[in-house]
């Protein structure tokens, strides 16, 4: 007899290769999106700027050492005030940068004031209180030019934590520069000054500040080469920028 061909058996057949099919398409389509998605956001990341935004860096109303206005390179520095690293880059490499610069750049610094310093808060503060009525500059470089009388011992050598001896010569700081010092004290104490140092504090975590002090030119954190001085390697950075 001839054999019968079971039309069921026919169509179950023709099913499951359709299933199948579909599920290989699934399948397929899956993979592709996850490696569109994936490996588009890898390749996304991998061409993002490493800029800091400049809402991070120097949001409206950080302080400048060194003004030229919109358009100009702009160098920001985060700063302890008791950081003994930070006096000496003060001595020796921004105090003759503001010279060398100015009216050519705008040069920001901020509070980012160390555990490892008993004094740095409060010189920060000081700092802060004195902007309180536009003397910001003024107080940054008597605190640097003064360091010794207030961020170290008396008999010398390391950092000091005498608060009381800091606060005086703070307030000396303060009537040298023709502020109101009754004010001044008042805003050293008061929780607008302490948001600014905590604000500083955030904004340089966020920029990935570890140590003091970390610059930023630019909104790319300047990575200081083994040859050369501190000084040339940021007059080069400065001069490049200057140049664009």
């Amino acid at each position: 007899m001839p054999k019968t061909t079971n039309p069921m058996a026919k169509r179950s057949g023709a099913s499951t290769n359709i299933i199948l099919t579909a599920i290989v398409l699934v399948v397929a389509v899956a993979v592709i999106g996850g490696v569109m998605i994936f490996g588009g956001g890898n390749q996304t990341d991998g061409a993002s700027s490493n800029k800091v935004a400049a809402s991070v860096l120097h949001p409206q109303g950080s302080h400048q050492v060194v003004e030229a206005g919109q358009g100009a390179p702009t160098l920001v520095e985060f700063v302890d005030y008791q950081c003994p690293a930070c006096h000496n880059f003060y001595q020796n490499v921004t105090s003759e940068l503001e010279k060398e610069y100015e009216g050519k750049i705008n040069f920001v610094v901020r509070n980012n004031p160390l555990d490892m310093h008993p004094l740095a808060v409060p010189a920060a503060k000081a700092a802060e209180a004195a902007a309180m009525q536009d003397k910001f500059q003024p107080m940054y470089h008597k605190l640097f030019d003064n360091y010794s009388s207030w961020a170290t011992p008396a008999d010398g050598g390391g950092v000091s934590s005498d608060e009381q001896r800091a606060q005086q010569q703070f307030t000396k700081f303060a009537e040298q520069i023709g502020l109101d010092t009754e004010q001044f004290r008042e805003d050293m104490n008061s929780d607008k000054v302490q948001q600014r140092v905590d604000q500083g504090l955030a904004d340089g975590q966020k920029a990935g500040v570890t140590s003091t002090p970390t610059f930023f030119l630019n909104g790319e954190k300047v990575q200081f080469s083994q040859g050369g001085t501190p000084l040339q390697h940021l007059r080069d950075k400065l001069d490049g920028a200057l140049a664009k």
